[in-house]
């Protein structure tokens, strides 16, 4: 038996020693340990990237954001599992709400882990002037790499459950694809009514604001954004503009 005992690193259950997670999943060895172990570590990566993420207008929304983004996975996580619960014990699963309740937040903490990998990439541009539309995207696109790679090891996960130990119904791996859309679903809308994450350089610091339209439109909004032609710099009318001694614009 592995000692329970574990560096920060062996508690990413899906980036080392996959099938030693999956395997005290199943037979239920420090189950407790693993949920407390996992809440914890997922709440710290959340909070750093969240921090990374406000850090373009200031410590106070990298801060702010920082708490959001935790609170987005975890509520977003505990509006939707009692459902997958429910249909997967329907279907018959004989998982517990503790085995299941760790199988999930693995795939979450592997997410989160991706997405701090992301970060110096995140800094880079912030430090560079990279534009809100820009980085809006950016993390946008983060979240969706991020998130695939999180629900594949819940779905390798569900699949060891089914195929080594027969506790868990095939039919149930089908329903965990629909229920990803759903819970994609209600991230998106919860996201959108803790926003602002993310803040234009030029506005005041908000705990939350309302924004007209949805998140799908402020995606393509920034979109439009980006990809839309830079407008020519104004010309005082008469002739060509040249700076005088007082480094004012006069027209010739």
């Amino acid at each position: 038996m592995s000692n329970p005992r574990r560096t920060l690193a062996s508690f990413l259950p899906t980036l080392q020693n996959r099938d030693e997670f999956f395997e005290q999943l199943a037979r239920e060895q420090h189950l407790g340990r693993y949920l407390a172990h996992l809440c914890l570590l997922l709440s710290g990566l959340l909070l750093f990237y969240g921090a990374v993420m406000g850090s373009n207008t200031g410590i106070l929304q990298a801060l702010t954001a920082g708490v959001k983004l935790p609170v987005l996975f975890f509520v977003s996580l505990l509006i939707c599992f009692p459902a997958f619960y429910i249909v997967q014990f329907i279907l018959g699963s004989t998982m517990k709400i503790g085995q299941m309740a760790a199988t999930m937040l693995s795939g979450f903490v592997l997410t989160a882990a991706i997405m701090v990998s992301f970060t110096p990439i995140v800094i880079f541009f912030v430090l560079t002037g990279g534009n809100y539309h820009f980085m809006q995207l950016l993390h946008v696109a983060i979240f969706i790499v991020a998130g695939l790679f999180g629900m594949r090891a819940v779905l390798d996960a569900l699949r060891f459950s089914c195929e080594q130990k027969g506790i868990y119904p095939k039919t149930g791996v089908v329903v965990f694809r629909f229920w990803v859309v759903i819970l994609a679903f209600v991230g998106i809308q919860l996201a959108w009514n803790l926003r602002p994450f993310l803040a234009h350089k030029d506005e005041p610091y908000a705990l939350f604001r309302n924004y007209e339209g949805n998140f799908y439109t402020a995606v393509i909004y920034s979109i439009s954004k980006l990809t839309e032609p830079t407008p020519p710099t104004p010309h005082a009318p008469g002739g060509p503009v040249w700076l005088g001694p007082d480094s004012t614009a006069v027209a010739k």
